[in-house]
Formats: structure tokens, sequence, C-alpha cells
């Protein structure tokens, strides 16, 4: 069985996605935006204020799926200007260095909306997490 968690971005229904997925204690979470509550984008301009609110959702969603960020494997970051690095690296030490994952940073050309610098994605295996397999 399939858990599933919406954040209520725009984009979910328009594009056809759910925030996270587990299946059994393992959870993807799809690539998270600096989206403010309400919409628009969180911090035009800072980079680790962005990040930190990618980290902010992410959280969320495993928390509502019974896990947390202690339990993040893996991290993929996209970010528009990868001399940013550090600014971005610092936000992903303080939320995930205490059980640092598997980590890729990579620049792209652009995200969906021209003020978002970053955009993070993570797998987890959430051995709290209870779910039929069947």
């Amino acid at each position: 069985m399939r858990k599933r968690v919406f954040s209520g971005a725009e984009w979910e229904s328009k594009v056809g996605y759910c925030r996270a997925v587990a299946i059994g204690p393992l959870v993807w979470i799809g690539g998270t935006a600096p989206v403010k509550p309400g919409g628009g984008t969180h911090a035009p301009g800072d980079a680790y204020a962005q990040a930190v609110r990618c980290f902010e959702i992410i959280e969320a969603a495993l928390g509502e799926l019974g896990g947390s960020l202690a339990d993040v494997v893996r991290t993929r970051m996209y970010v528009t200007d990868i001399s940013r690095w550090p600014e971005i690296g610092r936000a992903h030490a303080e939320k995930l260095g205490q059980n640092p994952p598997a980590a890729t940073m990579v620049e792209v050309r652009r995200l969906i909306d021209e003020d978002m610098l970053v955009e993070i994605e993570v797998d987890a295996y959430c051995s709290t997490i209870v779910t039929d397999l069947s």
C-alpha cells in the first residue's frame, strides 16, 4: 500500500504529482522548491534561505508520514548558480549534518520560477513507517 503526501503546491494538480510517496519504509520526496505558504517564491535572491525553506517543506512531508530528516539517505540539489554552493551547502549541513546522506548538487539552467535558486529532492528510509506491502 502506498501512502502519499500532498503539500498543496499549485503545480501538484496541474502536473499530476504529490510531494512524497512511501512504500513500506522507503520514501521518495520529489523536487521541492522554496515556495512560501500561500504561494510565490520564498526569499528571492537568498540561496541559503531558499534551501532552508525547501528542507522545511521536506521535513513536514516526512513528519506527515511518521519520519524525520534523520531518515534521509540521499539528497539531490538542483541549483541555478553553482557558485552559490556554500550557501546551499550550509543549509544542507545544518539540516542533515548530524546524519549525513549521500548527496548530489548540480547546476541547472533554470527552475519553474525565475526567482527560485534551488530545488531539492530526497530519498529516505523510515523504519517507523508501517504500510502493507501487499
